[in-house]
């Protein structure tokens, strides 16, 4: 099964000085002299050739790199997933080279941050694997890491989940750490009385949400692009400030986004996306707001979707006791809720007759991502990614600059509103 593998490892191990030229080359270039020293000691790993072989019973996949990589295994449940941490890498393989096949049907691989990098590996069932070993290349050139993968019954991998540490290595401790921590960027210093407003784009990192239908561009690129397009000309508007909770493509946790708003004052949140719909006749945009209670099964199943985010990275959700729990949702109710509905109809009478919107366009579920007590907050889908028309505006430059001036328009009337009412 693993000879084919075996012939495209001798293969790719000759292009490993190349390709290790090749990344010398453009570091070298894109940095001062000065900093030549500090950079050398922070290389990160070269990922120069990947592939996998194998079937439902049993898949192998083989990484090669330009030296030996240190790295730890993890096992998450809901869905059956396989996470490896990696010190901070370079990905320079095509990525149909790691296309996913056999007992994998989803692999993804990413940045973290500066100093880590991680795979995700969605399996098609309970998998476990038999072997993780990092191996010189035969040729003295680089190492590679093997991984072999196999199905095994549901007890035995939930097991394996319980019986884990996430900090059972040195490495584990060091990546843990850089998951939790990110630094929380900070507006423009607002003037006394400026209305200051978070503008997250969703998912980032190794989260790259939903893909579109055609061009198969990811959501979090079309979430990044609208978010800086809405910064900019919020911005431009006197007495508001706006900022963006990730500036390029970095992973936050859902809790992250939330703490990101509060520690700078936001008195909104608006966080943006494009998702898919298995029904792809389904196009417009939908304005969620939070509620204990979803307004239907879409907006029940997009908040289970999103709500899952950090699990795409590794990262396990805390549950609130009960009774937290409840005084949140108290809180947001009586204090937030109102205001965030306030929102979501200021948004859609800017939409009116100038942006589709779909059926019921203003729906609620139990949104994480929309939990901070004491800040209005909306998650916007834009359109859908799983529709081609609504693809096409999604990459669209001048629609995204007119949905940025309609909701710029949406601000303004809400926050005039709130003055008005002495808030």
């Amino acid at each position: 099964m693993f000879k084919r593998a075996r012939i495209a490892a001798k293969s790719a191990a000759r292009r490993s000085t190349f390709a290790r030229r090749v990344l010398a080359a453009l570091l070298a270039a894109s940095l001062l002299p000065a900093a030549a020293s500090s950079v050398e000691a922070r290389d990160p790993l070269l990922a120069y050739g990947a592939r996998i072989v194998g079937d439902d019973a049993r898949t192998r996949i083989v990484i090669d790199f330009d030296r030996e990589p240190r790295f730890s295994v993890h096992y998450i449940a809901n869905p059956e997933r396989i996470v490896v941490d990696l010190p901070a890498t370079a990905f320079g393989f095509p990525a149909k080279d790691l296309a996913a096949r056999g007992l994998f049907k989803d692999i993804r691989y990413g940045k973290m941050d500066e100093e880590s990098a991680r795979i995700v590996l969605t399996t098609a069932g309970p998998v476990k694997l038999a072997l993780a070993k990092v191996q010189a290349d035969e040729t003295g050139n680089g190492h590679r890491l093997v991984l072999d993968a196999e199905m095994i019954d549901k007890k035995a991998f939930a097991e394996l989940v319980k019986t884990q540490s996430w900090n059972d290595r040195a490495w584990s401790d060091r990546t843990g750490a850089a998951q939790t921590t990110s630094a929380i960027p900070a507006p423009q210093k607002a003037a006394p009385g400026d209305f200051v407003i978070a503008v997250d784009a969703g998912h980032g990192g190794i989260d790259t949400g939903a893909i579109g239908v055609d061009t198969k561009t990811e959501e979090k690129q079309v979430t990044l692009a609208f978010a800086k397009a809405l910064t900019d000309r919020l911005n431009k508007e006197p007495g508001i400030k706006a900022f963006l909770t990730r500036e390029d493509d970095e992973f936050l946790s859902l809790s992250q986004r939330v703490l990101i708003a509060r520690q700078n004052h936001a008195g909104l949140f608006i966080s943006l996306h494009a998702d898919t719909l298995k029904q792809k006749d389904i196009r417009g945009a939908t304005v969620y707001t939070i509620s204990d209670k979803a307004s239907d099964k879409l907006a029940a199943d997009l908040a289970e979707r999103e709500n899952l985010s950090d699990q795409i990275a590794g990262k396990e959700t805390v549950a609130e006791p009960p009774e937290v729990a409840d005084i949140l949702l108290d809180l947001t109710r009586r204090e937030t809720q109102a205001f965030s509905i306030s929102l979501a109809e200021s948004v859609l009478n800017s939409f009116k007759d100038q942006v589709g919107t779909i059926n019921n366009p203003h729906r609620h579920a139990g949104f994480r991502v929309l939990q901070a007590p004491d800040v209005p907050s909306i998650l916007l889908e834009i359109g859908f990614l799983s529709n081609a028309e609504d693809e096409k505006l999604l990459l669209d430059e001048v629609w995204r600059g007119k949905i940025a001036g309609l909701l710029t328009d949406a601000v303004k009337r809400y926050r005039a509103a709130v003055m008005a009412n002495g808030g």
